[in-house]
């Protein structure tokens, strides 16, 4: 003999009595009275399992779905996603509702308890809720044809995979996917009740950053390991309105730029002037782009569109700053040299000898002219004569090596010297605007046509 537990009787004698409650046309109202409700609704319920979708055994069911956008709240480019209050409005035939006349018939929202309804969701959705102020935001309609209306109102938190190398020119195609969660396509077929207009309110919409570009519906499977399920798909493009940062980042930067170029009218004698002038703006640049990088994830590895002309307006900032280091260094070396020709002159003069004394021309700052001789002859830095550089160049032999090392050594020094420092200021002027006018064509031209 097999032993029982009590429990297993009880549980099998609920069973049996639900069975029987249901045979007998007897129905399960759950929180309702059977005289609260409306006599077709009371006829409707009678028999009506709500476990069972419709068409049980019959072929699938076609849900079809619309959507009304009522609102785009948040686009966050840190954690990729948008945040939008939707109303979800499906519709699917019941046999099982059928009733007489032309008539529709809306009842109450918490009704949805005693009906079927599909088990859709938002398979990219972080976070989701359904409006219950004041009470809870649904739409339940029955048509007399078994047709039946369900609508919710519901904000959701939905990703949305974002290419950040073109920002803030870049335009971001974002999804909003709906699903089935339980029910396969052997069960429930999903479709847009009218296509591309099943879809309101994203032309009507209003965004800070953004303006929807375009946007359309498609069918398609979700391919799980437990089979095929049925997907819709609305893709809309949103296109960055690029005033505002041109405004608040590249009219800035560029500024500082051209502030950078005053310090080229300058005089090169007024060390503090532009001194203040390089190190304000390379400070103030630096604090510009740490600024524009606070509204963007820190671990993204994207190098953007905004980053680049940053980038490219601290280089020349920077650079100005180098030109004046370099002008001024030209400087005082040519003040260095004259000074030294000054000091030989004046003992020259105290001696007034025969002997020959070196003399720095200060116009040809890599000779020096050797005094108290007949002739006269400029003489190197490496103290040699032209005359003599010359003669040893026309002798062969061993001098040939030692010739070829000190002209190599002349022209070394040539190329290092500047004759005039103030053309570096000049040239300068020039160079820079037109350099970082061209850098400008080529940068708009890339990012906002290719």
């Amino acid at each position: 003999m097999i032993p029982t537990h009590p429990l297993t009787f009880l549980t099998l004698g609920l069973v049996l009595t639900q069975s029987g409650c249901m045979l007998r046309g007897g129905h399960d109202w759950g929180d309702w009275n059977g005289s609260q409700l409306h006599p077709t609704i009371q006829k409707l319920m009678k028999g009506y399992n709500r476990y069972l979708r419709p068409n049980f055994n019959d072929g699938p069911v076609e849900i079809g779905i619309s959507l009304d956008i009522a609102s785009i709240d948040a686009i966050s480019e840190i954690n990729m996603d948008y945040t939008a209050t939707i109303f979800l409005r499906q519709r699917w035939r019941d046999s099982r509702l059928v009733f007489p006349g032309n008539e529709s018939v809306s009842v109450d929202g918490r009704l949805v308890s005693l009906l079927w309804i599909p088990d859709t969701f938002i398979p990219d959705s972080k976070r989701s809720f359904l409006h219950d102020v004041t009470m809870e935001n649904r739409l339940i309609r029955i048509f007399s044809n078994g047709t039946v209306l369900y609508a919710l109102r519901i904000t959701a938190t939905i990703a949305c995979n974002m290419d950040l190398t073109k920002y803030p020119m870049d335009r971001q195609v974002c999804t909003l996917q709906l699903e089935s969660w339980g029910y396969n396509l052997e069960d429930v077929i999903f479709y847009w009740t009218r296509g591309n207009d099943s879809v309101k309110g994203l032309d009507t919409l209003r965004l800070a950053q953004y303006s929807v570009e375009s946007y359309y519906t498609s069918v398609s499977e979700a391919v799980y390991e437990t089979g095929l399920y049925p997907k819709l798909v609305l893709h809309f493009a949103l296109r960055r309105n690029v005033l505002f940062f041109i405004l608040e980042t590249y009219a800035p930067s560029t500024l500082l730029v051209v502030l950078s170029w005053v310090s080229f009218w300058i005089s090169q004698s007024s060390v503090p002037a532009r001194t203040c002038i390089g190190v304000t703006t390379v400070l103030t640049m630096t604090t510009l782009m740490m600024g524009a990088r606070t509204s963007l994830p820190n671990a993204n590895c994207f190098i953007k569109a905004i980053d680049v002309y940053l980038g490219i307006c601290f280089t020349f900032i920077f650079g100005a700053l180098l030109e004046y280091a370099c002008a001024h260094f030209c400087t005082m070396q040519h003040q260095t040299i004259r000074d030294i020709h000054r000091e030989l002159l004046q003992e020259f003069d105290d001696s007034n000898g025969n002997g020959s004394m070196p003399m720095v021309s200060s116009s040809q700052p890599n000779q020096v002219l050797e005094l108290g001789s007949t002739q006269n002859e400029p003489v190197d830095q490496l103290g040699m004569s032209v005359s003599e550089a010359e003669a040893t160049e026309k002798k062969p032999g061993k001098g040939c090596g030692l010739t070829s090392v000190k002209n190599t050594s002349r022209r070394a020094v040539s190329v290092f010297s500047v004759e005039n420092p103030h053309n570096i200021d000049r040239h300068a002027r020039t160079v820079f605007p037109l350099t970082f006018l061209a850098v400008n064509v080529f940068y708009w031209l890339y990012y906002l046509f290719i």
